[in-house]
């Protein structure tokens, strides 16, 4: 990652310009829109934030004034320092390498408070393949006049949390938990051992005593690399209505009408939930186990690809092997079955008193 003192040297020397932008409040019913800059002036060309995507509402650019293109570099600079297709790259390569893609880098800046500012960031999949995109919530602060970003993981992200007015009581305590590594799921234990590993009670995401189908076993999230963290769901006799696997904060990922929502859960572990339509926004919201999120769908807010209407559910945590990343689901115990891998992605299949479900059967969601 950049470092905090080669960040603020080049916001230095940077010109602070206006940053257009233009969106609806957050309790808008429709998707928030966006402005992506179409000329750069010379004097912002090589900004981390040029060609980056910004999502703000009218009453927060006018809060931060001149101060926000200060602010969305910041976010931008760590975002790409972060982001798995942009390393080794300086800010200007990687959004080019992701626009030449058709991905975008979108900074959504959604509430402000004095020397605070919060929203979420993230990098879109390619839309030629069924992946998912990398997505952070983020806090900022002001600091002797210069802005310092947190990103989920991030050392700067736990410190932000314990102090910012923009973080309430309640998800201070589980955000807290997990930034400053208090909370740690248990670590793997070999199948032969015959124990499993625990999840705290993370549901499947539809309503207890109701089935769905298994689309998809365990896979990665992005549907390449990285540890096979994810399942698909569809179908079933749940109305298509996705909910939460726990409870925990909300946050609707790409705003108002977008179909990736992210729950953070006490106990060490969050869940990211995709493809969904007709969902409920949530920013930072303290939400119960099996509230609803939205319906399965093919929802591409964010990029990846859908090819018929499901929810595409990943397990994430935040303890100190795996900071703010996805995780294994093998051998992990979700909605009362126990998870196992298959010889590819995909394939995985899951046990429950003796029963074997592997993709294409209906499996009903166990409290335990």
């Amino acid at each position: 990652m950049l470092s905090r003192t080669s960040v603020r040297t080049a916001l230095a020397a940077l010109a602070v310009t206006g940053l257009l932008v233009a969106a609806p409040s957050a309790t808008a019913t429709t998707r928030d829109s966006a402005t992506t800059p179409t000329a750069t002036p010379a004097s912002t060309a090589q900004s981390p934030s040029a060609g980056v995507t910004v999502k703000m509402p009218s009453a927060v650019a006018d809060r931060l004034g001149t101060d926000r293109r200060a602010l969305v570099d910041t976010i931008s600079a760590d975002v790409l320092s972060r982001a798995h297709d942009a390393k080794g790259l300086t800010p200007k390569a990687a959004v080019d390498k992701l626009a030449d893609e058709g991905r975008k880098v979108v900074v959504d800046v959604r509430t402000v408070s004095r020397d605070w500012a919060r929203g979420v960031a993230y990098v879109e999949a390619p839309r030629t393949q069924h992946g998912e995109p990398e997505g952070w919530l983020y806090i900022a602060h002001r600091e002797n006049g210069q802005w310092v970003s947190g990103l989920e993981g991030d050392r700067e992200f736990a410190e932000h949390v314990a102090k910012s007015p923009l973080v309430g009581k309640a998800e201070r305590q589980t955000m807290t938990a997990y930034a400053q590594r208090k909370a740690t799921p248990q670590e793997q234990i070999s199948p032969s051992v015959g124990a499993l590993a625990n999840t705290n009670g993370l549901l499947l995401p539809w309503m207890p005593d109701y089935y769905m189908t298994l689309t998809g076993g365990a896979h990665s999230h992005t549907g390449s690399t990285g540890y096979w963290s994810s399942l698909d769901f569809a179908g079933g006799n749940a109305s298509g209505r996705v909910r939460s696997s726990r409870e925990g904060t909300a946050t609707s990922m790409c705003g108002a009408g977008g179909g990736w929502t992210r729950v953070i859960h006490p106990g060490g572990f969050s869940t990211d939930y995709y493809h969904m339509w007709n969902t409920t926004y949530y920013n930072g919201t303290s939400i119960a186990r099996s509230a609803l999120l939205g319906n399965i769908g093919t929802d591409t807010c964010a990029g990846g690809s859908a090819t018929g209407a499901h929810v595409h559910w990943s397990l994430r945590t935040y303890d100190a092997n795996y900071n703010g990343q996805y995780t294994w689901l093998n051998g992990r115990t979700i909605g009362g079955w126990a998870w196992w891998n298959g010889s590819s992605q995909y394939t995985g299949c899951a046990t429950r008193l003796g029963v074997t479900a592997c993709p294409g059967t209906a499996i009903y969601n166990r409290t335990g």
